[in-house]
Formats: C-alpha cells, sequence, structure tokens
C-alpha cells in the first residue's frame, strides 16, 4: 500500500490570525469544529463516502493532513484514518468527557480536527477520527 503525500514542501510556520479574521474565513459550522474544538453529528459529512484518491486538507489553512491511501470504513460515522501525514498534526489530552482522550489539531492553524482511538486497524491499531468540516478533499489530479 503505498501513502505516498504530495511532492509539494509545506511551510509548517505557525498560522495565527485573530479571532475576527477565522469568523471571516471559516463558515459558522467550521468555525465551531475548527476553533472553538467542536463536534459535528456522526454520520453528517459527505467524506464519509468519499473514496477517490487524493488527499484530505485542513479546513483552515490547506495543510495536509492525510490521504486517501490511510482512510478506512470505521463505521462510526466520521471519517477515519490509520495513520497521517508525518509532523502535520499535533496531539494534547483532553478531559471534557471526564476520562481523558487524545485530541489533535492541525499542526499550522491549531484547528481542531478530532481524537486518537486506540481501536482502529493494522498496522498502527489506531483511529483517526476527524470532523469533516475540519477538512477538504482535494482528488489526485487537483493535488
Amino acid at each position: 500500500m503505498s501513502m505516498a503525500v504530495s511532492t509539494r514542501l509545506w511551510a509548517l510556520d505557525k498560522l495565527e490570525l485573530a479571532d475576527s479574521v477565522w469568523k471571516q474565513r471559516l463558515t459558522e459550522a467550521e468555525y465551531y469544529i475548527l476553533r472553538d474544538e467542536g463536534t459535528e453529528a456522526a454520520g453528517s459529512s459527505a467524506l464519509n463516502d468519499e473514496h477517490r484518491d487524493g488527499e484530505y486538507q485542513c479546513a483552515g489553512c490547506d495543510l495536509p493532513l492525510f490521504t486517501a491511501e490511510m482512510k478506512y470504513e470505521s463505521g462510526t460515522g466520521w471519517p477515519s484514518f490509520f495513520t497521517h501525514i508525518d509532523k502535520h498534526l499535533e496531539t494534547k489530552r483532553d478531559f471534557k468527557l471526564i476520562w481523558p482522550r487524545l485530541e489533535y489539531h492541525c499542526a499550522r492553524c491549531g484547528g481542531h480536527q478530532g481524537h486518537v482511538f486506540d481501536d482502529g486497524p493494522e498496522p498502527t491499531g489506531q483511529r483517526w477520527c476527524n470532523n469533516g468540516l475540519a477538512l477538504k478533499f482535494i482528488p489526485r489530479s487537483q493535488a
């Protein structure tokens, strides 16, 4: 299985924008997910049914986070991936639901993406469970 990543070079300098700018750049729903660490309803993302070759980029700053080869059908209602593009995501502990979870964000803009769980497939055993609104899919022919 090939997990080739786009050959473009991506600057990972932090993108820090004023809250008012984020509100102009993002839809209300995207803002809720990316900036307020919200969660969309299970099964609501069109990306659940996306099966073309391409890459999944952060909806806040266009940084590639996953490739189509990393995606799998988890049955959870959210786009899920068994790994991610190295150094493009950062993690932190989240205690919002009392028990700790591993939350992850875009390494460039800090946009909330989702949570990591240890119930995924081989080879990693991980499920990077992502909000669809936090991503945009770019087909390989356009990536």
